[in-house]
């Protein structure tokens, strides 16, 4: 770790001085090769041990949380220009990011919200009615906590631990994951169960569960996918927008406000964490402070 940051200490005078670039420019730099840093401390590999194959694979990872093609590229170029520098000073021979490819133009990739759409589709959310204000609860639970649409419809009141930060996600092959929650969700939920959800007579069997239909029963997946579709077409949105669009749009931001990618992978559910170890993982002050620290909801808070 401290060769890590001693290069990318020289790397930052490098394009400070050197490249006279500007502040914003060089910061960005900066969080890109941080992010290859956390990868790599992860596996205990160094700057100059780093290959092609653990470049591909950290790739492949910031594929797989659903980044758009110009936050992969930007990321990759940021590498690059560290390589460039370590072969320059002679640190290394070989560049193992010569051969790491840019997303191609036209490559299928997930859509993106940017976080003005985000706030745009929760604005056009009609609050005077019942309906509206469980909407934006769980616009807000969607964008806010990165859940898959089927961990959304399932969740139920024991998961949620709003005094301690967190909701406890049952996600696919009954994993579980803690994942940290912004005062905007607390908010919302918190505002639709007691104006709404406390007053409806719900279905034998439904108690538990957070978001209920007009009926009182649980909420189906195409229920979500068409209230969203809804949404988009009120404000003319040309996207194809779907609730997995939100999750997208909640890595993709915390990544580019600078949280570290072990963090993102872990809150998104891409590693398992058992029942124990949830309540005893060293990391769980870390991912709380990586939410609150990069999601543009806290930010605002």
């Amino acid at each position: 770790m401290q060769s890590w940051n001693r290069y990318i200490k020289d790397f930052v005078s490098f394009l400070k001085i050197e490249r006279g670039l500007a502040e914003n420019s060089i910061f960005a730099y900066q969080n890109d090769v941080k992010k290859l840093m956390d990868y790599c401390a992860a596996l205990n590999v160094s700057p100059k041990d780093v290959t092609a194959n653990h470049l591909k694979k950290f790739v492949t990872e910031l594929y797989d949380l659903g980044l758009s093609a110009r936050t992969q590229s930007r990321i990759i170029s940021g590498i690059k220009q560290f390589y460039y520098f370590l072969v320059l000073e002679g640190e290394i021979k070989d560049d193992p990011s010569e051969l790491i490819e840019t997303p191609r133009v036209g490559r299928k990739l997930p859509e993106v919200l940017s976080i003005e759409e985000v706030d745009a589709l929760i604005a056009a959310i009609d609050l005077s009615t019942d309906q509206g204000h469980r909407n934006k609860a769980i616009l807000e639970t969607l964008y806010s906590c990165g859940l898959r649409v089927s961990e959304l419809v399932n969740l139920e009141f024991e998961q949620l631990f709003f005094d301690e930060g967190f909701i406890r996600v049952i996600g696919k092959g009954n994993k579980q994951r803690l994942v940290p929650v912004s005062p905007s969700v607390k908010k919302e939920i918190e505002i639709y169960t007691k104006s709404v959800r406390n007053h409806q007579k719900i279905k034998p069997g439904n108690e538990s569960y957070v978001f209920l239909n007009r009926r009182g029963a649980k909420l189906t997946r195409v229920m979500i996918f068409t209230i969203i579709k809804n949404l988009v077409e009120k404000i003319g949105l040309q996207k194809n927008v779907s609730p997995h669009t939100f999750r997208h749009s909640f890595a993709t931001h915390l990544l580019e406000g600078g949280a570290n990618l072990r963090a993102i992978q872990e809150m998104l559910g891409h590693e398992s964490i058992t029942t124990t170890e949830i309540y005893t993982h060293l990391d769980q002050q870390f991912l709380k402070e990586a939410i609150i620290s990069f999601h543009p909801r806290n930010k605002r808070s």
